[in-house]
């Protein structure tokens, strides 16, 4: 391993993003009738969605970073 603390800073932070996400969903879940009777389904969709596509991204950003040797 190159830098573990510099792995660890990128790291961490991209499993709050997918914790957040998973903790979106289940709020979004829960409340879906609520959701929609004020109008904001389609914003906490786009969010999910924001979420979702910015955990992937990260970690493959991630993983090609290690792969080069870059972190």
């Amino acid at each position: 391993m190159k830098n573990t603390k510099l792995r660890v800073a990128w790291i961490v932070p991209n499993i709050f993003i997918y914790l957040m996400f998973i903790g979106a969903l289940i709020f979004v879940t829960i409340n879906i009738k609520g959701i929609q009777e004020i109008g904001m389904t389609s914003l906490w969709i786009f969010n999910l969605f924001v979420l979702f596509v910015g955990s992937v991204l990260g970690s493959l950003r991630i993983k090609h970073w290690i792969k080069n040797g870059k972190i």
